[in-house]
Order: structure tokens, then C-alpha cells, then sequence
């Protein structure tokens, strides 16, 4: 990388190597919906209820679709993320998202997949991209917190998309670098 602002970030942040999320994918991207604007804490107390809900706590889609949408919500998941839940899980069962091949395909063509599915937006899949499949080369214009660090060590006005797209671009092929780095200066700027 050769922007100056990125490698004062790198020099200043130790960032660790991160191997992505769990090996069941599946789960993974439910627990990415269970988890959208809730605490860590939160999450965590609701994810844990979830999984109490299967024998072996790693459940397949059949058996997230055998549980009663009522079930769900005693558990503290909202109505929606209750329905985005089955949604996925009905997806994967239909064949619809082929979650077994994502290894084997381009990111685009894995967000395309993904953002069909009711309940996924591009900032889920590419949250998923990032920090599921461990994807070298994404950037998330719709996450406010990187647009918020590109204003404060740019300049460039958060609400700026054009500009800020350009200026990602010259970041590739390591833009989750890039990201995780502006992620990085939001704590410490």
C-alpha cells in the first residue's frame, strides 16, 4: 500500500491476523443477522439461547426451519430477525444459496447470492466477506464507521460515496486491510 495515511495506520495498530468466522457458514451468517445493532453482550446472551434450542448446538437448516418462529422470539430475537433467520435457512435448504461452493467463488458473485435472500443488505454480506470467508480485497461503503474514519484522516466528507469509492479503490487488492486499519483509528483518534 502506498497511501501515507494507511501506512501511518499500520505502523500505529498492530492488526492480528484473523482467520474469519466459524467453519459452519451457515451458522456463521445467522449469527451476523442475530447480532446486527445489538452490544457484543447482547448478542452473545441471544446467540447462546439460540443454540441451546439444538441438540448439538450446530444446527442444519432443516432443523432451524422445524423451530416455531414464537420459539425464536421468546429467545429475544426480534419478528424480523426471526423471519431473516428462516429465510436463510430456506435458502440453503432450497439450493437458492449454495454456501458449500462459496469457497470456489468471486465475492461479488457470493454478495449476489447473498442479497437475494430478505434480511441480507451489502453490508451483511460484505461484513460476511470480510470477517466469514476472510476476503483480502473488501470495502463497505455503507459501514458509517469506515466513512467516519475517512473523513476524519482525509478530509473527504462522509456523505461523499463517489469520492470515497475512488479513494478505496486505490487501495486494492487489500481493501479489508484498509477497512480494518480506519476501523482501527475510530478508538484512537
Amino acid at each position: 500500500m502506498n497511501d501515507p495515511v494507511l501506512l501511518g495506520l499500520q505502523k500505529k495498530f498492530k492488526i492480528k491476523e484473523y482467520w474469519g468466522g466459524q467453519e459452519n457458514l451457515f451458522l456463521d451468517l445467522i449469527e451476523n443477522i442475530m447480532g446486527q445493532q445489538l452490544s457484543i453482550k447482547v448478542a452473545k446472551i441471544i446467540n447462546s439461547r439460540f443454540l441451546k434450542l439444538f441438540k448439538n448446538q450446530n444446527p442444519t437448516p432443516e432443523e432451524v426451519l422445524a423451530i416455531p418462529h414464537e420459539t425464536y422470539r421468546a429467545q429475544g430475537l426480534s419478528n424480523a430477525k426471526a423471519k431473516y433467520i428462516k429465510n436463510i435457512a430456506q435458502a440453503v435448504n432450497d439450493g437458492q444459496l449454495l454456501i458449500d461452493n462459496f469457497e470456489k467463488m468471486t465475492d461479488e458473485e457470493i454478495k449476489a447470492q447473498l442479497v437475494k435472500i430478505k434480511g441480507i443488505g451489502n453490508w451483511t454480506a460484505e461484513m460476511f466477506l470480510i470477517f466469514s470467508l476472510n476476503r483480502p480485497d473488501v470495502f463497505s461503503l455503507g459501514d458509517l464507521g469506515l466513512r467516519t474514519a475517512i473523513e476524519k484522516l482525509y478530509g473527504i466528507k462522509r456523505d461523499n460515496l463517489k469520492k470515497i469509492e475512488k479513494l478505496s479503490r486505490t487501495w486494492a487488492p487489500h481493501r479489508t486491510l484498509a477497512s480494518r486499519l480506519l476501523w482501527s483509528s475510530l478508538d484512537n483518534t
